[in-house]
C-alpha cells in the first residue's frame, strides 16, 4: 500500500487533482467538507478510485502505521457484516493491484456462482400470453380485445420459471458490479447462468425478498449483494470512469459494537424501537441491565459531552425504565472513563462515558477475541 495514497478521516485533502475532482463531483460532496478552499474528509472510510488509482480513506485508530489501520478497518467490516475472508484475501486487500471492493466482489461472485451451480432457483410466476391452445385461465376481455379475428386464445397461467424477482435482482447486481470489477470472469459466468432472466433495475434501498425453505440458501448472497450495491458509488466525469466504496464509520461502529454485545449477552436487543405515546425511542443497544448508545466522535473528557447526548440518554432511561446508561466512544486520543448522574431523586439516571480501544496488531480471530474481552468489561 502506497502511504501517499492514504487519507485519514477528518484530514485535509492535499492531492491537487483529487481535490479538484471531488469538488467537481456532486456525488462525493456528502463524504467531504469544503471550508474556505480547504477540503477535508469526513467520517467515511473505504476506497476512492480516481483515474485508475486507489486512494484509501481510513479511520485513525492506531498510531502504528497505515497497514494496521487498514487491517482494523477490514476486520471491523468482516465482523459487522459477517464477511468471511481468508488470510490471503485480507492480504490482497492491501496490494496495489487489489482493493477492498475487488475482494468483496469476488467473494460475492464465487458464492453466488456456487449456489447457481447447485441449481437455479425457480418459482411459479403468473404469465399472460396469446396461445394456440387453452392453458390456465381464459381471459374474456383480453380475447375480445386481441383475438376477435385471430385463431388464438389469450390465457393467464402459472409458469415454473427462473424469471422471478430474486434472480432478476441477482442479474441486476451482477451487471452493476461488472462495471466495478477488475476480474470479471466469475461474474460473467453468473450472468450466463441467468441468461433466461429478464433484466430489471432495482432501488436497493427498498427491495424486500421473502426467504423460505426453498430459497434460503441464496440469502447470504442477497445480503452481500445489497451491501456492495449500497456502498458502491459509480462516478463518471469527462469520460473517465471512477468509483467509490465508502462506509459511514458511525454506522459501522454501531453495528460492530452491537454485534459484540449481542454475542456477550444473547438477550441484547439492537435498534429496538419503543413507542411512548407520540414519542418513538430507538436506542442502539439494550442489554439485560443497560442502555448503550454508540457515538463515533473524538472525545477527550466529559467537557466534550454534547448536551443533546445527555438529554437523549436521560429520556431513554426514564421512559424505558433502565437506570443504567452508557455512551460508548472509540478511543481516538485519550481513554475516557467518566460517571455522571442525570436528574435527581427517583428519576435519577446513571450515565457512564466509556471509550473502547480498537487498536490491535494481529490476525482477525485474535482481534475479535481481544476486542470482545475489552467490550466485556463494560457489560
Amino acid at each position: 500500500m502506497n502511504s501517499s495514497n492514504v487519507i485519514y478521516e477528518y484530514t485535509q485533502i492535499k492531492h491537487k487533482d483529487l481535490k479538484s475532482y471531488i469538488i467537481n463531483m456532486p456525488k462525493l460532496h456528502k463524504y467531504f467538507k469544503l471550508d474556505w478552499n480547504i477540503l477535508k474528509s469526513r467520517q467515511y472510510c473505504g476506497i476512492l478510485n480516481f483515474e485508475g488509482e486507489d486512494f484509501y480513506l481510513l479511520p485513525k485508530i492506531s498510531n502504528k502505521d497505515e497497514e494496521t489501520n487498514l487491517d482494523i478497518f477490514i476486520y471491523m467490516l468482516m465482523y459487522a457484516y459477517d464477511v468471511k475472508l481468508q488470510n490471503e484475501q485480507i492480504a490482497s486487500c492491501k496490494n496495489e493491484s487489489h482493493n477492498v471492493l475487488e475482494v468483496f466482489i469476488q467473494l460475492f461472485a464465487k458464492k453466488l456462482f456456487q449456489e447457481l451451480q447447485y441449481g437455479i432457483y425457480k418459482e411459479y410466476v403468473t404469465e399472460q400470453d396469446n396461445l394456440t391452445t387453452l392453458r390456465g385461465k381464459y381471459l374474456i376481455n383480453e380475447n375480445l380485445k386481441y383475438n376477435f379475428v385471430k385463431n388464438k386464445i389469450y390465457c393467464e397461467y402459472d409458469e415454473f420459471s427462473m424469471n422471478n424477482e430474486l434472480n432478476q435482482f441477482f442479474l441486476f447486481a451482477v451487471k452493476t458490479l461488472l462495471s466495478f470489477a477488475k476480474d470479471k470472469r466469475i461474474l460473467t459466468q453468473c450472468e450466463i447462468a441467468l441468461d433466461e432472466v429478464e433484466y430489471k433495475s432495482f432501488d436497493v434501498n427498498y427491495i424486500a425478498i421473502h426467504f423460505h425453505r426453498l430459497n434460503s440458501r441464496f440469502k447470504e448472497s442477497f445480503e452481500f449483494a445489497l451491501l456492495l450495491l449500497k456502498k458502491s458509488i459509480p462516478l463518471f466525469a469527462k469520460d473517465k470512469k471512477s468509483f467509490a466504496f465508502l462506509f459511514d464509520m458511525n454506522e459501522l461502529f454501531e453495528k460492530f459494537i452491537g454485534k459484540m454485545f449481542q454475542e456477550i449477552d444473547p438477550s441484547t436487543k439492537l435498534q429496538n424501537q419503543k413507542n411512548f405515546g407520540n414519542l418513538q425511542l430507538k436506542p442502539d443497544i439494550i442489554t439485560s441491565n443497560m442502555i448503550i448508545d454508540t457515538k463515533y466522535k473524538i472525545l477527550k473528557s466529559r467537557d466534550d459531552l454534547a448536551t443533546n447526548d445527555k438529554y437523549q440518554m436521560f429520556v431513554y432511561g426514564t421512559n424505558i425504565g433502565i437506570k443504567n446508561t452508557m455512551l460508548l466512544y472509540p478511543k481516538h486520543v485519550n481513554k475516557v472513563k467518566e460517571n455522571l448522574k442525570l436528574g435527581e431523586d427517583d428519576k435519577m439516571i446513571g450515565l457512564k462515558m466509556r471509550s473502547v480501544d480498537l487498536d490491535f496488531n494481529g490476525e482477525y480471530g485474535e482481534f475479535v477475541m481481544e476486542i470482545k474481552s475489552r467490550i466485556g468489561e463494560y457489560k
